[in-house]
């Protein structure tokens, strides 16, 4: 069902206070909620909900949770821990009186992430480039100017390596097994257990011989499995849908070595992950989907703001990132950049206006003008910085590719919250300071 909208009484209650009574208003959060138009949220979310039945989670109470989750790199337990104890946090999300329990499950969180998509989610995007515009912090003529790259979006994975899969998927098959009812001849789990430990330990030595006998070892034992399995759950519907995605993913993982039959598998827990090389020193292979980012390149009063984020799935070419980056800047922004700034990595790329698009170290056909803003196109990498270790983009927790998408955009609308905080805090220091001003020189004309 819909979700009801919370209704705000005239009257006062004579055993709460009310939250405009206890926090002070000149305070960020404040700001922002008042400058927000929640409207705008609910317009696009209300119809994904059925007309019947449980009515759903307000609309602007799981958006403002999800918006403070990535502006202060929470998680969802640590978010709703903290929305108890912080008036402007309840405040942030539509609350009339201070409460003192959660009225909602933490769970309604990874629900709502699950009925919601990236098209929804970029309204969040959107509304926070509104807010910029209209308090000042962005202007139009910023948007006439793009920097575009990509990055990796890691994924909660430990460091794949052929022994860990293998015994791993042993023993998921012999948990479910055992949880189904299923009487293995052997699990090999200990035996198992065994070879990965001693496979990791000819590695370190680089006694390489003897670590791919342990893998073999392991490889075998897990094919036997496979096998039993297969057997004592042929000719039972119940026991065949129970374990085809793990034998599916098994097999894979026994297979992949030897010929490759599909995407490789480098987490069992999250197959979706891609292996993708940036050529760094000291990280040569990150786990996870690559991400394209574009920001403005020109020097906006409140900062480099976002204006596009989206994960990409299938490690695509760089260049032929391009023209979709530029719609979905156009989409959001309403304005299609006139100079787009990339690097070296975008040779060869798909947007059909190559005049427009200019890389690092481009020499021909460069004015002086466009040479200096080629020099700012390193500034997108502190953004890009900023998202990993302060809005949650340096590890995504969130599960499959979907969660992938939600989680790029909600790092990139965390990254616009935080500036505008920032621009509001200048504000209301220019404010004081004015005041301060004109009270000691009364006599002084106003600036």
């Amino acid at each position: 069902m819909k979700p009801k909208k919370p209704e705000r009484s005239d009257t006062d209650d004579l055993f709460r206070l009310r939250l405009e009574n206890i926090i002070d208003l000149k305070h960020l959060l404040v700001r922002l909620a008042l400058e927000t138009d929640w409207g705008f949220y609910e317009a696009a979310i209300e119809p994904l909900y059925a007309e019947h039945g449980r009515p759903g989670v307000p609309v602007r109470f799981m958006v403002g949770l999800h918006i403070l989750k990535h502006t202060f790199n929470l998680s969802d337990e640590e978010v709703c821990d903290r929305w108890v104890e912080n008036p402007y946090y309840q405040y942030f999300t539509g609350e009339e009186y201070f409460r003192h329990d959660l009225p909602h499950d933490r769970s309604s969180m990874t629900r709502w992430r699950g009925r919601v998509s990236e098209v929804e989610l970029a309204r969040l995007l959107q509304e926070s480039l509104r807010i910029a515009h209209k308090t000042g912090a962005l202007r139009t003529q910023d948007l006439r100017q793009a920097i575009v790259d990509t990055t990796v979006q890691p994924k909660a994975i430990t460091f794949p390596t052929d022994a860990k899969l293998l015994y791993r998927a042993t023993l998921r098959l012999a948990k479910l097994a055992r949880r189904c009812g299923v009487k293995l001849r052997q699990s090999y789990v200990r035996v198992g257990k065994l070879a990965l430990m001693k496979s990791q330990r000819y590695a370190h030595a680089k006694q390489f011989r003897r670590h791919g006998r342990e893998v073999r070892f392991l490889r075998t034992r897990l094919g036997r499995v496979i096998r039993d399995i297969d057997r004592k759950a042929a000719g039972n519907p119940l026991f065949e849908d129970a374990f085809r995605r793990e034998l599916a993913l098994a097999r894979r993982v026994r297979d992949q070595q030897r010929r490759q039959v599909g995407p490789k598998v480098y987490s069992l827990h999250a197959p979706e992950v891609e292996c993708i090389g940036k050529g760094k020193p000291h990280k040569p292979y990150e786990f996870g989907c690559k991400v394209t980012v574009a920001t403005t390149n020109a020097h906006a009063p409140g900062g480099q703001f976002v204006t596009y984020i989206a994960a990409l799935h299938g490690n695509p070419y760089d260049g032929h990132t391009l023209k979709e980056t530029i719609v979905g800047v156009k989409a959001i922004t309403g304005l299609e950049p006139e100079r787009i700034f990339v690097d070296k990595g975008y040779r060869g790329h798909d947007y059909g206006q190559p005049m427009r698009v200019y890389r690092s170290g481009q020499r021909r056909g460069v004015t002086p003008l466009i040479a200096r803003l080629i020099k700012r196109r390193s500034a997108i990498e502190p953004v890009i910085g900023h998202m990993k270790e302060d809005g949650r983009l340096g590890r995504n927790f969130l599960r499959n590719r979907h969660g992938d998408r939600l989680n790029a955009i909600l790092a990139g609308v965390g990254q616009n919250v935080r500036l505008l905080l920032r621009w509001f805090e200048l504000l209301l220091r220019l404010v004081l300071a004015w005041l301060s001003d004109a009270l000691s020189h009364p006599h002084r004309k106003p600036a």
